[in-house]
């Protein structure tokens, strides 16, 4: 039987008349990557806050390896790893003697050295941390986090700031964690790393699940499958309605067809051939994880 790394049942936080977290509840398994999504303002830092200690709920239980966040506080920073959003340390403290002082905290020995090449920090070990740019201050956050060799890890928007190959560089990290057993809760905007690495992920707004299950099974239940996407105008797409009665939409020059059988694609075509309509998009989509997380909560991050 798979074990419970972290329960949380019914959650309430408000401040004044705003409910931040409104009756959420979560179940996550050992060595399970769980993604928390959601827009600006959809409580996952409050959750993520009540499910580390630092806030009490105002309703609600919660359970961390079997122990309460607050009565177990000092047992439980020994397992559990934090890198919060926005990280941000101690100017002129260089990442190995940052690493160094969270080893020598947690009382264990000094694990910067493969740290370091873990993130491949190396070349920038005896640089303060004022002088690192943005995502190697998000790398040693990430060190830090695991300085302890905690058995879970929160993980609030870890690639911020990154280019795209650290942030592909960080994907790796993530899933050699998961390898080694770790249970790790991530919190992202980016909606393609959530489809990537998690195993389950939950969609959450104004504090309230909304969906949660694999990213695979999220698409299938919300999504609309597999569409057809055209170059062409508002009329091309009410032609094609009319002469297949497949579902159809237009924007920006673009046309959206559903497809649920391969006949649906040439009888699509044979109407552009019909029009004489020269294509310069043609492409065969699947919604993911982006266009359901768009639908359900109309908005991206950053978008309100």
């Amino acid at each position: 039987m798979t074990q419970t790394a972290i329960a949380a049942e019914h959650l309430v936080k408000s401040y004044g008349s705003i409910k931040a977290v409104d009756g959420l509840s979560l179940n996550i398994r050992k060595g399970e990557v769980y993604s928390l999504l959601g827009p600006n303002g959809a409580g996952k830092t409050t959750t993520i806050e009540i499910l580390e200690g630092l806030r009490r709920p105002d309703e609600g239980n919660v359970s961390i390896l079997s122990m309460d966040p607050w009565k177990n506080a000092v047992e439980l920073r020994r397992k559990v790893g934090v890198m919060p959003q926005g990280f941000n340390f101690i100017a002129k403290i260089t990442p190995k003697e940052a690493i160094r002082h969270y080893c020598t905290l947690f009382g264990v020995p000094d694990n910067s050295k493969e740290l370091l090449e873990l993130v491949d920090l190396t070349d920038m070990a005896r640089v303060s941390f004022e002088h690192l740019s943005g995502g190697q201050k998000q790398k040693l956050g990430l060190c830090l986090a695991m300085a302890n060799s905690p058995e879970i890890i929160f993980l609030d928007e870890p690639t911020t700031g990154l280019d795209p190959q650290a942030r592909r560089n960080m994907w790796d990290v993530i899933k050699r964690l998961k390898s080694e057993g770790k249970t790790l809760l991530l919190t992202t905007h980016y909606l393609e790393e959530a489809e990537r690495l998690a195993d389950r992920v939950g969609i959450v707004d104004h504090g309230r699940m909304l969906a949660e299950g694999t990213p695979d099974d999220i698409i299938g239940e919300h999504g609309n499958g597999l569409y057809l996407r055209i170059s062409g105008t508002a009329e091309l797409a009410s032609r094609i309605r009319s002469a297949t009665g497949l579902e159809c939409s237009s924007k920006d020059g673009l046309v959206d067809i559903k497809i649920d059988a391969n006949e649906n694609i040439v009888n699509v075509l044979r109407v552009v051939e019909s029009v004489h309509s020269k294509l310069s998009v043609l492409e065969l989509k699947r919604e993911g994880l982006e266009d359901v997380f768009v639908k359900m909560v109309g908005r991206m991050e950053g978008n309100e």
